[in-house]
């Protein structure tokens, strides 16, 4: 088992695996598969990266650090030096395997579940309680109702503090979404849902006793939606 070996300026939110085994095994949950396109954002020191090789993916790693960066150079993977938050996602079906940067899993998280982009699936470490809020059915938060539309949420794994340098003061999660097989709203149907969902829990009483496919059909049956779904 290696252990992360990093430079000591990093930038904020950013908490690194120590254990190549933890990668590894990280990744053979994901099911990936030899040929895969796999997206490590925030690649860091490369645990993920190395992992996602080892396991015949074609891996583009994400690292806006220059210096982490360019010791993955060489490794295989196509490294990118940019903010995961702006650089554009591939046009093909990829899955992502990654170790977030913590204060802004929120914002990567809100670009990976677009339903117009061809995310297969995703398993992201990320705070712990953050991952149990979103893959929680009940009670339901607007955000979790939302992505729930096209993915199903889960979480996986816990991570205690002492798997990370430097050390984060709470435990983290792996969430993984999956992309379902038949949306519960159309991904047409994405902005006038979001407009729904968000105007349901800022108005009703009984908004976060209703569950993701309660509140498609409710969708669906006020009129909004194109197509009408079970």
């Amino acid at each position: 088992m290696s252990v992360a070996r990093v430079p000591p300026a990093r930038p904020g939110g950013r908490h690194l695996l120590r254990s190549s085994a933890l990668a590894t095994a990280i990744v053979a949950d994901a099911g990936i598969r030899p040929g895969d396109l796999v997206l490590d954002i925030g690649a860091g020191s490369g645990m993920l990266t190395r992992a996602l090789l080892a396991a015949q993916a074609r891996v583009i790693a994400i690292e806006p650090d220059r210096r982490l960066g360019a010791r993955l150079r060489g490794s295989g993977a196509r490294v990118i030096a940019a903010d995961a938050r702006a650089w554009p996602l591939p046009d093909e079906p990829f899955k992502v395997v990654a170790n977030l940067p913590f204060v802004h899993a929120a914002e990567i998280c809100r670009r990976l579940f677009d339903p117009a982009v061809p995310l297969v699936s995703a398993d992201l470490i990320v705070e712990w309680d953050f991952a149990a809020k979103r893959a929680r059915l009940w009670p339901s938060t607007a955000q979790t109702v939302i992505w729930s539309a096209w993915h199903e949420l889960t979480v996986t794994r816990r991570i205690e503090p002492p798997a990370f340098v430097p050390r984060p003061s709470v435990a983290a999660a792996v969430l993984r979404a999956r992309r379902r097989s038949r949306p519960l709203v159309r991904p047409a149907d994405s902005a006038p849902y979001e407009q729904f969902v968000r105007r349901g829990f800022r108005l009703g009483r009984t908004a976060r006793e209703r569950d993701p496919h309660a509140w498609a059909h409710a969708f669906a049956t006020s009129g909004r939606a194109r197509t009408l779904r079970p």
